[in-house]
């Protein structure tokens, strides 16, 4: 695990149960647009992560609920998440 952490280093892994991470803008509606982003990424690889989203942030966390812990699934999703935020 310590090595897929290594390539999201941003992300935090919590209890070695789930990944989170808070991303930051200047206002509502461009948090709004990468959450918009996220949902689309999440609907196509099947892999929802829990969403918070406030006036200029927004929170993801990401775990695989069907073991209910982390796999090599959620750190791939947490670098697709990554690449979002550059687009």
């Amino acid at each position: 695990m310590a090595e897929l952490h290594k390539q999201v280093a941003d992300w935090q892994v919590v209890n070695e149960h789930h990944l989170t991470r808070q991303f930051k803008f200047p206002d509502f509606k461009q948090a709004l647009a990468f959450v918009n982003r996220v949902g689309e990424l999440a609907e196509e690889q099947g892999h929802h992560p829990d969403i918070l989203l406030a006036w200029g942030k927004a929170e993801i966390t990401l775990w695989t609920h069907k073991i209910d812990g982390l796999t090599e699934s959620d750190f791939i999703m947490a670098a697709k998440i990554d690449r979002l935020i550059v687009e």
